[in-house]
């Protein structure tokens, strides 16, 4: 049954991930380490999988390694979260001890994006020259 249940969040937080990274309102960021977190937990076979996925690969592999997300992953979730937050904040005009809290785990939030999690550095792409002759004059 706990199997069951792991593999069907598993599947939402891969569905909403997978919305998030194509719509810029829904951070894809949290849905997918929840995929990860619930499949890791409940097959080898769905993990292996989506480990393997380019979504995966793009989004997650090197926060979970270890090496952190670049300033503009951080970036890009922070100013997400701080919209979808800006809406419930307005929402809350007549309900100040909501918007007090809400405030609270917004700088929260800002306090572990950008001190909680390792700050890796911008992936560089490599251009080097065509040389003509670099099969033959190879060391």
């Amino acid at each position: 049954m706990k199997k069951i249940i792991y593999i069907t969040v598993g599947c939402i937080g891969l569905g909403l991930g997978f919305i998030g990274a194509i719509l810029p309102l829904l951070p894809a960021f949290p849905f997918l380490l929840l995929a990860a977190v619930c499949f890791g937990k409940s097959s080898k076979k769905l993990n292996d999988w989506f480990v393997g996925t380019k979504l995966y690969k793009n989004n997650l592999e090197s926060f979970r390694k270890g090496q952190g997300m670049t300033w503009k992953t951080k970036i890009k979730i922070m100013v997400i979260v701080t919209l979808t937050m800006s809406v419930g904040f307005i929402m809350m005009s007549n309900v100040p001890i909501g918007r007090i809290v809400l405030v609270g785990v917004w700088v929260f939030h800002i306090f572990i994006f950008v001190f909680g999690i390792k700050t890796k550095k911008q992936e560089q792409p490599n251009h080097q020259m065509f040389h003509p002759y670099h099969d033959i004059c190879e060391d």
